[in-house]
């Protein structure tokens, strides 16, 4: 035995470890100087390179080329989902569920730059072409920006037909397939995976549907997805910038202020709140995230005092900055209302005088609160009983979902909407916000063992899964006794589908690894076998998926079918 104690190399800290599908590796700590983390001995290029190299995969952050393939099929899986998400869009020519108040929200601003109140036979006179708001300012809970959205639609092709209020929703939902293909490829660093994510949102029943309707929910999924994507663009860029101060460190770890993704992603985030006030929820989870992430990155590179130095250089400025660019957004989303003076309570404050510091802020500012204040009076008091709520223990199940439109159409009857006419005994047409069972069932599965691997490996993409999880669904335990829906979920969707991808990455690389269990090599050939099983596995769950879509698509889209068609689509007695 020698006197010199042999070099140890020390593991990379939890959650660095190689990405599943990227066929990396951990990279531990090897007497790299301070922290493990010091200037490399040698001061040529080669080894900086290298060292600079090694850093970057200790810290996620390795470059990714796709090349052309990388972009090619995430824009033709989102051209599929385009043409699911257009076709017959104006079928049925119906206000369907809550269609009823956006759609005409959304006239109103058009018309007067707040809501309006509508007559009670306002429905039968809108689907006429006869809108006909009154002059009186409405009350809503819900604020503007979504309504804007739908509103635009609106502008450009009109509201004589059912295209005009829902086209927004379907660009909404045919550019988050397109975000969800590309964040998966990036976060899994495969071009196949992010095409299987894509594909399965592309084909989804619950995300078509809620493309294909004039409700906020899908603005608010898109938006939150968006922001998800600028916070992993975030996150790759600082470490890469964080990895160039590691191989060759001063001072206490390098300031990372200027983070343009993460600006946007405030953004988006304030957008995400301006479209409904429960994307809150993903604000304050998305932001506990990144700040864990800075943290742990700032560890992984040797920063010496490296929670101290996280927080003050990588949490303060990320609220200083993040908070105020989102609350513009929002306050932004709200400019039609300030700049009126008939709004709902847009004079509240004339007739409730200013007390102390509150002098300060400026009246309609606090008219705007006030409405804000009564807003959350009303969220937390809904509790009024209707055919289609359901309890979200229920949702990962699929147990209630809403019934957008249904109507019966007797033998020989024409149908109004479509103008065939039905040669069953019975027929029935359907609008029904139902997932593919498949997927849903599946999704729910995934989420439990991602939730078991993070808990065993710390792998950040695992933790940034399940983040978007809780914000989306867990929130909504804490209010047990309010009225909610199925069609909550689709702001978690995209991270059901990204659960799903990380179990399929696990797929993939079943049987590719460089050894066998017993030690042995695994021959080249072997590996590629391996490979190629484990792609057809997974394009066999997609075609699967896709027999399921064909299977349930009617329910889905409005199409006339007999009555016992119809019926045997209805799987769960709870579906009617």
């Amino acid at each position: 035995m020698t006197s010199a104690e042999p070099a140890r190399r020390i593991p990379a800290p939890a959650g660095e470890t190689a990405e599943p599908g990227a066929g990396g590796s951990g990279l531990g700590r090897s007497g790299l100087g301070r922290s493990g983390l010091g200037r490399p001995s040698s001061g040529t290029t080669d080894a900086g390179a290298s060292a600079l190299s090694r850093m970057q995969r200790r810290l996620g952050a390795e470059p990714y080329r796709p090349g052309i393939w990388g972009w090619i099929l995430p824009a033709l899986v989102a051209v599929f989902a385009g043409i699911l998400r257009l076709r017959d869009l104006a079928t049925p020519h119906l206000l369907m569920f809550d269609e009823t108040y956006y759609a005409k929200d959304a006239f109103a601003l058009l018309t007067a730059g707040y809501e309006l109140e509508w007559a009670e036979d306002a429905d039968e006179a809108w689907l006429s072409g006869n809108a006909q708001p009154s002059d009186e300012a409405a009350y809503v809970v819900h604020p503007p920006l979504g309504k804007w959205l739908i509103a635009l639609g609106l502008r450009v092709f009109g509201y004589d037909s059912a295209f005009g209020w829902r086209i927004s929703a379907a660009v909404a939902g045919t550019l988050a397939v397109l975000l969800i293909a590309v964040i998966a490829q990036r976060m899994f660093r495969s071009v196949f995976l992010g095409a299987f994510a894509g594909m399965l949102t592309a084909i989804e029943g619950h995300h078509l549907v809620m493309s294909r309707v004039a409700l906020l929910d899908i603005f608010m999924m898109f938006f939150v997805l968006a922001a998800f994507g600028a916070l992993v663009a975030d996150r790759y860029s600082g470490r890469r910038r964080l990895a160039e101060w590691a191989v060759a460190p001063s001072g206490p770890g390098p300031r990372l202020a200027l983070r343009p993704w993460r600006l946007l992603a405030a953004v988006l985030l304030g957008a995400a709140v301006a479209v409904k006030l429960s994307a809150l929820a993903f604000f304050a989870v998305f932001g506990v995230m990144v700040i864990l992430w800075d943290l742990q990155a700032r560890r992984a590179a040797g920063v010496d005092r490296w929670f101290r130095v996280g927080l003050l250089r990588d949490a303060v400025p990320a609220v200083l900055t993040v908070l105020p660019v989102a609350a513009a957004v929002y306050l932004a989303s709200w400019s039609g209302w300030l700049f009126s003076r008939e709004g709902w309570g847009r004079m509240w404050h004339l007739s409730h005088p200013a007390e102390g510091l509150a002098g300060l802020v400026p009246g309609p500012i606090r008219s705007l609160w006030n409405y804000h204040v009564s807003a959350t009076d009303f969220h937390q008091g809904l509790s009024n009983g209707h055919e289609y709520a359901s309890s979200p223990w229920t949702w990962p199940f699929m147990g209630r979902p809403v019934s957008m439109h249904y109507d019966g159409i007797a033998e020989g009857e024409v149908y109004a909407q479509t103008g065939e006419t039905c040669q069953a005994s019975a027929c029935s047409s359907a609008v029904l916000d139902l997932a593919n069972p498949l997927i849903w069932w599946a999704g729910l599965i995934a989420v439990v063992i991602v939730l078991a691997l993070w808990l065993g490996r710390r792998d950040w993409r695992y933790g940034a899964i399940l983040s978007g999880f809780v914000a989306g669904f867990l929130v909504w335990l804490l209010f047990p006794d309010r009225t909610m829906f199925f069609f909550y979920t689709i702001s978690y969707h995209p991270f059901l589908i990204l659960a799903i991808t990380a179990v399929a990455a696990l797929v993939l690389r079943i049987g590719t690894g460089a050894q066998h269990a017993d030690g042995s090599r695994r021959g080249a050939g072997v590996i590629v076998a391996a490979r190629q099983r484990n792609t057809v596995i997974l394009l066999c769950f997609v075609l699967l998926c896709v027999a399921a879509s064909v299977f349930f698509l009617p329910l889905w889209t409005g199409e006339m079918i007999p009555y016992e068609q119809w019926r045997m689509r209805i799987w769960i007695e709870s579906w009617l």
